[in-house]
């Protein structure tokens, strides 16, 4: 299984690395190679896909690399047809494409749009290798009972090669792994995983292919969020079936010879990755590829002295190296000494260049130009989002001046009940923790101060209060409820869509959970226009979650 990393749209660059890797696959000695879902186009191509020429383009693709690919079998992903199109797998044989299977259960939950662009195929395809049938498989299909695995057992399959594009949340990859064996033992077939891997836009696909023997057992594992080549050997029977079941076609692999030598199978030790350090490595190869696949040299973000953006500063160190990540200490007259001292402590530990861009006489400024328009009213959170929208235009212009892009630090608490400044401490290019609760920063700030020789985060920034220091002595206690509360309710209504009565007989106070569902559905128009960040949970606040902005409904 070749666990590879594709951009969407690079179609030549996707063929030239699948082209490398079935050359590689051949050289290991390997029968057949599978790649991932749609990795000729990248995915989600999204509404490239109603590109008549983008169709076009990818097919021609797929014909020029099949005619580099020799001596082994290849099932390589891509997307078929003209007026109707198809999320498809083409079987390519010694130059050529002997078949191609259409996509048969098109997801359409979550992030997934798959029944706006394609149409579902029909016919399931089992492929006879040397007296050894094979079934092909696209994702979804292996995730239904009632799919096509079924069949194409009772048709004689003693192999299902499942080839995805599975996005990754925490928790998900045990989640896959107990469906497959229950899949496997069910009908009594080996299955070869092949997920891909790599950050695209929110999503992050994490690779944790799988290979399972007829009982369910795992018998090989794709490293974690790294392209790999995974190699195993089955012992697979002959198949006695003479005929194809209604609704199912096989095809013979004519001029198949398995390999009589074959080195070695390498040495494999992959070891699962376990909360929080799945989200931190999601985290990293998220903001690497969302920087270097959309070209960006180098990156900023500002520093508070905080956890959060602690993490979001560490994450990209770790994702493209210290020489490419600057801090921004914005202090204003509220910053306290202890803050300097953080955000100091914590670019010299990860040895990164800070700048410091005092903010006073830009506050003041604006003060004295707003004074004559706010006569007669007070200073409230208006004189407070100010400072945050001074630090925003800050960033932005040293954006601008020098080709950075600009990593926002907010957290998923903060942003689905809108504690963030829109245009101030959310404006930026890329929104690293945007989908990590508050209570799980904390926990991927401690398994950051494992990943590095020298722990970055200092001590202090775990234990103090969190504040956004717009105003003497303020705390987020001060505005929201204590976070170990505020991230079950959330989850229970942003992931779960629990209903006010159902999270209120979980325990928590009736106008508490109004409050924060209040505030979670006012803020919508904020998320709106917030950048994209990279998913974590089962549920986040972009392609998952589309809720009206305009809204009366008032989370009953």
């Amino acid at each position: 299984m070749a666990q590879i990393n594709t951009t969407v749209g690079d179609l030549a660059g996707n063929a030239q690395k699948i082209i490398r890797h079935a050359d590689k696959a051949k050289a290991s000695g390997a029968d057949v190679v599978l790649f991932p879902e749609m990795c000729v186009t990248g995915y989600p191509p999204e509404d490239l896909l109603l590109k008549p020429g983008f169709i076009t383009d990818n097919m021609r693709c797929l014909e020029a690399l099949s005619k580099k690919i020799k001596d082994v079998v290849a099932i390589i992903g891509f997307v078929d047809g003209t007026n109707a199109i198809y999320n498809a797998a083409a079987v390519v044989h010694n130059g050529k494409i002997l078949d191609k299977y259409h996509k048969i259960f098109l997801p359409n939950y979550g992030v997934f749009d798959e029944k706006r662009y394609f149409r579902p195929g029909k016919t399931a395809l089992n492929v006879r290798l040397g007296g050894v049938s094979i079934g092909v498989q696209i994702c979804e299909d292996i995730w239904r009972p009632e799919g096509p695995v079924r069949m194409q057992a009772r048709a004689g399959a003693s192999l299902i090669a499942n080839i995805n594009a599975s996005p990754f949340h925490s928790g998900k990859t045990l989640m896959r792994e107990e469906m497959l064996s229950e899949r496997s033992s069910d009908n009594s077939v080996a299955i070869a995983y092949n997920n891909a891997v790599g950050g695209q836009d929110e999503l992050v696909f994490d690779g944790n292919g799988l290979m399972l023997d007829p009982k369910g057992l795992v018998v090989a594992r794709g490293g974690s969020f790294e392209e790999d080549l995974i190699l195993h050997d089955f012992d697979l029977p002959v198949s006695t079936r003479k005929r194809a079941a209604k609704g199912l076609r096989e095809i013979i692999v004519k001029g198949f010879k398995p390999k009589s030598k074959r080195p070695p199978l390498p040495a494999r030790s992959v070891m699962h990755l376990y909360y929080p350090t799945d989200i931190l490595e999601a985290l990293i190869l998220g903001t690497r590829d969302y920087v270097v696949k959309n070209g960006f040299k180098r990156v900023c973000a500002g520093l508070s002295g905080g956890i959060d953006s602690s993490v979001a500063a560490s994450v990209a160190v770790a994702a493209l190296g210290a020489e490419s990540v600057t801090g921004v200490f914005m202090p204003s007259r509220y910053t306290s000494k202890k803050s300097f001292e953080d955000a100091t402590t914590l670019a010299k530990n990860l040895g990164i260049k800070i700048m410091t861009v005092p903010i006073n006489g830009l506050y003041d400024e604006y003060r004295a130009a707003l004074r004559p328009a706010f006569k007669g009213f007070g200073v409230d959170t208006t004189e407070e989002n100010l400072q945050a929208r001074i630090r925003g235009n800050v960033l932005m212009a040293l954006s601008n001046k020098f080709g950075w892009l600009v990593l926002t630090t907010g957290n998923k608490s903060e942003l689905s009940v809108g504690y963030a400044t829109l245009y101030g401490d959310m404006a930026g290019g890329f929104a690293v923790i945007k989908d990590v609760p508050k209570t799980v920063v904390y926990d991927v700030a401690a398994d950051i101060n494992k990943f590095f020789k020298t722990p970055p985060i200092p001590r202090r920034v775990f234990t103090k209060a969190p504040t956004a220091e717009l105003k003497p002595g303020q705390t987020d206690q001060d505005t929201l409820p204590p976070y170990v509360l505020l991230d079950k309710i959330l989850k229970a209504y942003v992931e779960q869509d629990l209903s006010l009565e159902e999270i209120t007989a979980m325990g928590f106070g009736k106008s508490l959970v109004k409050k924060v569902i209040r505030m979670v559905d006012s803020s919508e128009y904020k998320r709106r226009q917030a950048p994209p960040g990279i998913k974590i949970t089962p549920r986040g606040l972009g392609k998952d979650r589309r809720m009206p902005i305009t809204n009366r409904y008032g989370g009953k």
